[in-house]
């Protein structure tokens, strides 16, 4: 059985215009148990999944996309990394969600390229209400998994994929070259945080559709 539910009462924190900028998730399954609080404001990274590397990636997409943002994961390692990776995805994508609301005032679209060494990578993302994730990040044949435990460098599309279908967004996500696992994939995260950081801004008060809803 899956429950996914706020945190506690408080949640979903409305600011000036309609534009709901903080959201709380609690998601608990028979393989994972996750609680997610994201502040698109602002604030602390704090990050804990039992993956040192994803917590890093985690940690990238906080602190790049300037949000306020806990994540508190534990799932069975033991088995393998995707489901408390897979889950986290839904879970911060509920989370994206619930804090845009009605998304009025929204920048709405944004893209970027990132560097990060030998790797580059462009992303563009829509916050369009619906979801669909183009993964073009070429990775090596033989990467190995990063960190202790180890992450399996092709978890990164399982997330994102995750990602996007909860948080009802378009992404692009691509690489232009690299031969790094370890920079292609935090080149990505980079990117992403620093998309969502000039899509979620509040520029206005109108909803940014000629459909007036997204």
């Amino acid at each position: 059985m899956t429950t996914t539910s706020p945190v506690q009462s408080g949640v979903d924190e409305e600011a000036p215009g309609g534009v709901t900028r903080v959201a709380e998730r609690h998601r608990a399954t028979k393989e994972s148990d996750v609680a997610i609080r994201l502040d698109l404001a602002g604030g602390d990274v704090e990050v804990a999944t039992g993956l040192p590397f994803f917590d890093h990636m985690l940690h990238q997409l906080g602190r790049h996309g300037g949000f306020g943002l806990y994540v508190r994961t534990s799932g069975d390692l033991a088995v393998d990394a995707h489901h408390s990776v897979e889950d986290t995805g839904i879970a911060l994508g509920e989370c994206l969600a619930a804090a845009l609301g009605d998304k009025a005032g929204v920048r709405r679209f944004a893209s970027i390229a990132v560097p990060l060494d030998e790797a580059l990578i462009e992303v563009a993302l829509d916050l369009s209400g619906r979801p669909y994730l183009y993964y073009g990040v070429a990775l090596p044949a033989d990467a190995a998994p990063l960190g202790t435990p180890g992450f399996e460098p092709q978890l990164a599309e399982e997330f994102w994929r995750a990602f996007v279908t909860s948080a009802q967004v378009t992404l692009h996500l691509e690489s232009r070259r690299g031969r790094n696992s370890h920079h292609l994939i935090e080149a990505s995260f980079k990117a992403v945080a620093r998309a969502l950081r000039d899509a979620v801004r509040v520029e206005g008060a109108a909803i940014p559709s000629t459909k007036g809803v997204l």
